[in-house]
């Protein structure tokens, strides 16, 4: 049985919206490090709408060497009621109730080698803590006061998280693994 392990480049204030314009000031190879370690479990990959839309505008036919073969070759699976199809290959939408969403996600999670990989969608992350799906939570704290922007967990109610591993990397950034307690 796969784990959903959600990633995510974080402010010190909580901010994950728009990593762009803050996170590579600070990235080096020890990060990158960090996030291949991340990529070479993985035996697909999870998704909200609106992070596919992103990356399935950029990925197919981006130049990106390993990275862009990772996620054009990986099977991924987005959660929506917005749409009901993908033409990015390897993809597959997963909707409906939220019921139906989580007992589909669970049998994707049953059946999958490897790990259920994310990357960002806030939303996602906050849906799958509710239903008692998300198996780990890594982040990547940046050493950076943002000021606005989505916060990971706005208008979450109380989950209680046990520390697995930490490392503080060389640019100042602490990279926490958490999973959900109980």
């Amino acid at each position: 049985m796969a784990r959903i392990i959600s990633s995510f480049f974080i402010s010190l204030d909580g901010v994950v919206e728009a990593p762009d314009q803050w996170h590579f000031d600070f990235w080096s190879d020890q990060m990158g490090e960090v996030v291949g370690r991340g990529m070479a479990t993985a035996g697909a990959f999870l998704m909200g709408r609106r992070l596919h839309d992103e990356w399935a505008a950029y990925w197919p036919t981006s130049e990106d060497g390993e990275i862009a073969d990772f996620f054009n070759r990986i099977d991924k699976y987005v959660l929506s009621n917005t749409i009901t199809e993908s033409a990015w290959a390897g993809t597959t939408v997963l909707g409906g109730s939220e019921d139906a969403v989580a007992a589909r996600l669970r049998e994707v999670r049953d059946a999958t080698e490897g790990d259920i990989q994310m990357s960002g969608s806030a939303t996602t992350v906050r849906w799958l803590l509710r239903h008692g799906l998300l198996d780990r939570l890594h982040l990547l704290v940046h050493p950076v006061v943002v000021g606005s922007g989505q916060r990971l967990f706005e208008g979450t109610p109380k989950h209680v998280l046990d520390l697995d591993h930490h490392e503080v990397i060389e640019n100042g950034v602490t990279y926490l693994e958490y999973r959900p307690r109980g």
